[in-house]
């Protein structure tokens, strides 16, 4: 079996954000769930370039946290973090995610949609960030690389869930 891979799309917008999009070849309720259950979504979220997850917590409700713990290959862990404050399953998600080495720079207001349509997915990342140059600082430090690589590592778990 051949899988296509589809492309992911990223641009900014205004000041503060960056809009990230990509297409999955599954029903929105496995990308949502890839997105949102700890156990799958260390399978996928930390680029493998990068390291490996050594841990992910969640508890998807409103008001409800979660933390993803990274350990770059042979370095320090790095951890994210952060609450939920809409969760619309298997639509919408917003929550907010610091970066939790940088937790003074403040933290990204994201939300993702998932739309579905003739069985696929349209995943739309929205991050915005707490001013211009932390968003500048984030496109500077090479995270663009990173996301296309983790969106890829998605695509293939969505594709073997189904």
């Amino acid at each position: 079996m051949v899988m296509t891979m589809n492309e992911t799309d990223m641009r900014v917008e205004g000041d503060r954000e960056i809009v990230i999009s990509r297409t999955f070849n599954a029903p929105a309720r496995m990308v949502f769930d890839a997105w949102t259950k700890p156990e799958l979504v260390k399978r996928w979220w930390s680029p493998k370039s990068h390291g490996d997850i050594v841990s992910a917590e969640a508890d998807v409700r409103p008001g409800g946290a979660y933390r993803y713990v990274m350990r770059k290959a042979n370095g320090p862990e790095i951890a994210f973090s952060g609450t939920y404050s809409e969760v619309t399953p298997p639509s919408r998600l917003v929550y907010e995610e610091v970066f939790e080495p940088m937790r003074a720079a403040g933290a990204v207001v994201v939300t993702v949609t998932f739309e579905e349509r003739d069985g696929k997915t349209r995943l739309v990342h929205r991050g915005v960030y707490p001013s211009k140059q932390v968003r500048d600082g984030v496109l500077a430090s090479g995270m663009e690389h990173g996301m296309r690589e983790a969106m890829d590592q998605l695509d293939v778990l969505v594709a073997s869930l189904g």
